[in-house]
């Protein structure tokens, strides 16, 4: 498991492109039969995926990272399939996943294992992590099992819908607040007007992006703003004080995900566009 450390805003100001991405950015989620994991120090969130192509994979890693004896005994996961079909076990009890389908798995869950339906067709199970205080039973929610709603305009060039999973009207969590985002053809910008936080962090996968395009995630304090591009299946830690914006060449869609003092989706602190720098 990789880690990253939270970063000063007064520090960020000072980063090349190099830089923003080592500390920001995170590439590679999902490799054939494999358990990509990183942790970041802003709350303590996991970020990773699980690609069973051929074989399953497990939940685990080193646990003196996490001071823990198995995974989930301090923690709890959310999961949503970008994918094809497969398959989620818990205990011994199987979800079944399909695309753009979540999954909470609650503190204390000991075995978790990522399975695909179809080799040709594998499973993409993008996983987010954040440490708990009480257990919430498992619970599996699809699109129209979540709380949805249409945002944005074409006019602005960001029509969009999105669909809250894991939040306070939703599947219930210690901590961790996850949906997902889907841009209508000839839409490109998300989240903008832009907004903070300073009660918890987030992070984005982008996904369903076509292979040459791109988008460029902006990030940073209103006024001290700064990009990375992002292609298809990366994801990208905002901490707290940052904006978290992007424009793509394409239309796409993307998974948010937060950790910190509430579980209140609404809770943001407006950012005035006459603002932004």
């Amino acid at each position: 498991m990789e880690r990253r450390y939270a970063s000063h805003p007064n520090e960020v100001k000072q980063f090349d492109t190099e830089r923003l991405r080592k500390e920001f950015h995170i590439p590679t989620l999902f490799t054939a039969n494999k358990l990509e994991l990183v942790l970041t120090h802003e709350d303590r969130m996991i970020i990773g995926g699980a690609h069973p192509v051929n074989e399953a994979v497990r939940l685990e890693t080193d646990l003196k990272e996490l001071g823990v004896s198995f995974f989930l005994e301090r923690r709890e996961l959310g999961i949503i399939n970008i994918g094809g079909a497969g398959s989620v076990t818990v205990d011994g009890t199987v979800y079944e996943l399909d695309n753009k389908e979540c999954l909470f798995v609650g503190m204390g869950s000991k075995e978790v294992i990522f399975n695909s339906k179809d080799a040709a067709k594998p499973a993409k199970f993008y996983l987010n992590s954040a440490p708990a205080h009480k257990e919430f039973p498992t619970a599996k929610a699809t699109l129209e099992d979540s709380e949805s709603a249409e945002l944005g305009s074409i006019t602005n060039s960001n029509e969009r819908r999105i669909y809250r999973f894991i939040h306070e009207n939703g599947i219930q969590s210690s901590q961790l607040v996850m949906g997902l985002t889907i841009l209508k053809p000839g839409n490109m910008w998300n989240t903008m007007p832009a907004h903070v936080h300073p009660r918890r962090m987030e992070a984005y996968v982008y996904f369903d992006l076509p292979e040459d395009a791109v988008v460029v995630h902006m990030m940073g304090e209103p006024t001290e703003t700064r990009h990375i591009v992002m292609r298809n299946d990366e994801a990208v830690i905002s901490p707290s004080w940052s904006v978290h914006s992007g424009v793509g060449t394409s239309n796409y869609a993307f998974i948010w995900s937060m950790a910190g003092d509430n579980k209140i989706y609404s809770d943001m602190d407006p950012v005035d566009m006459k603002e932004l720098k």
